[in-house]
């Protein structure tokens, strides 16, 4: 693609940064990077994500350089992340130690370990709290303190019920997985293991055909409205039948790194923290998969066809992010039936679309010069108009000859 320089286009780009800066400063009150990390949690979560970075503080900061565009602040956090080095590789997560905050399971009522409902907006009127528009230091710290109040003395007569401590809980953070029984049983189809090193998606280009743990990085760090929209495209009838969340869980997980020197397994591990995460698994029906014996399935010996069974889809997002997870389920299964004929089970179609970055940077790059290329068009189009233009003339020319020749035979 060709551009050619504009006179005087440097000091209207160094004017126009200004007029930017300018914008951002002129407002009425200066916010640092701890307020818009506390008011706006699930908005730096959603930047984290799309970055593949945990840094809140920076998630922040790049929100309010953005002056509030995710799209923006994902990309800075991006660019920052590029310029990070990489000392160590952590050990595999183990989201089965998860120190959970929220889960629950639209699929059984009943499940080990009870459903934790946690803090969400689910069941909220989504009506405007008016009352927001004029609430003060002094009235955040009151609604803090009843609410403290209100939660300590739950946990208090909970403690009491359960004859232990209000320090304690009668429910263990680390909860069993909702699905683990489905699979003793046999119910769910088996995936092979798989203890190839992964390939690191934001440092390799995307080819195809992709491994699970390409589809999987690249949905989770894609843009969240558009894994949404991809995911609810299939429900919809663009690919598999509807889901059931088996699971859902938000809390926290333990990174942990090897000794570079002295590797000696998880219990030698030096513990460098945690993240937050949400974790999804949803069920779909799969007909026609091939059912080994003993597998609890329709079928009953290994050259029978295969009956009715379970297939699982997953999702992990950095933060809490819970309509992306479930999309992402619902596409990681899309992309493992692989039916072109659907876009959503092509992978082409799919990864490289929910990039936010890709997506906003050749959008926006439309808006730059493209004098040469339009010209090279523009050209092209009167080219072709004149020559037809000359052809017909030539042809109404030719047309008022015969029509002379004809009127003189006549004569």
């Amino acid at each position: 693609m060709g551009y050619v320089a504009v006179r005087g286009g440097g000091k209207a780009i160094e004017e126009s940064l200004k007029l930017l800066e300018y914008e951002r400063v002129s407002t009425s009150s200066a916010w640092g990077t701890d307020e818009i990390e506390g008011t706006f949690p699930d908005l730096v979560d959603q930047v984290m994500g799309e970055a593949s970075l945990y840094a809140p503080r920076l998630a922040a900061l790049a929100l309010k350089q953005a002056q509030g565009s995710p799209d923006e602040a994902v990309f800075l956090l991006r660019a920052f992340r590029s310029t990070l080095e990489r000392p160590y590789v952590s050990r595999s997560v183990d989201t089965g130690a998860m120190r959970v905050s929220r889960r629950v399971s639209a699929a059984f009522k009943d499940v080990p370990g009870g459903q934790l409902l946690g803090a969400t907006r689910d069941y909220s009127h989504r009506l405007l709290a008016f009352d927001l528009e004029t609430e003060g230091p002094e009235e955040l710290a009151e609604k803090r303190a009843e609410l403290t109040r209100h939660f300590d003395e739950a946990a208090t007569a909970q403690a009491d019920d359960a004859g232990g401590s209000p320090s304690g809980s009668s429910r263990p953070a680390v909860l069993p997985r909702v699905l683990d029984y489905l699979r003793a049983e046999g119910l769910v189809n088996r995936v092979p293991d798989d203890d190839a090193e992964p390939v690191d998606a934001t440092m390799v280009p995307l080819t195809f055909p992709s491994s699970r743990s390409v589809r999987l990085q690249t949905l989770a760090r894609g843009m969240t409205q558009a894994v949404e929209a991809l995911g609810y495209a299939a429900i919809r009838g663009f690919g598999p039948a509807h889901p059931t969340v088996g699971e859902l869980r938000q809390g926290r997980v333990a990174v942990a790194v090897d000794h570079p020197l002295e590797p000696g397994g998880a219990d030698n591990a030096y513990y460098l923290g945690s993240i937050p995460v949400t974790e999804v698994e949803s069920v779909f029906m799969s007909e026609g998969e091939t059912a080994a014996p003993g597998d609890g399935l329709d079928a009953s010996d290994a050259d029978a066809p295969g009956g009715l069974s379970l297939a699982i889809g997953y999702g992990l997002v950095l933060g809490r992010a819970e309509t992306k997870a479930i999309a992402m389920s619902v596409l990681d299964r899309c992309l493992e039936l692989g039916d072109k004929r659907y876009p959503t089970e092509d992978e082409e179609f799919v990864l490289y679309h929910v990039d936010g970055v890709e997506a906003t940077g050749f959008i926006s790059h439309l808006k730059l010069p493209h004098y040469v290329t339009f010209q090279s068009k523009l050209s092209s189009v009167r080219g072709t108009r004149a020559a037809d233009d000359r052809a017909a003339d030539q042809a109404a020319a030719a047309a008022l000859e015969a029509k002379e020749a004809s009127d003189a035979a006549a004569l």
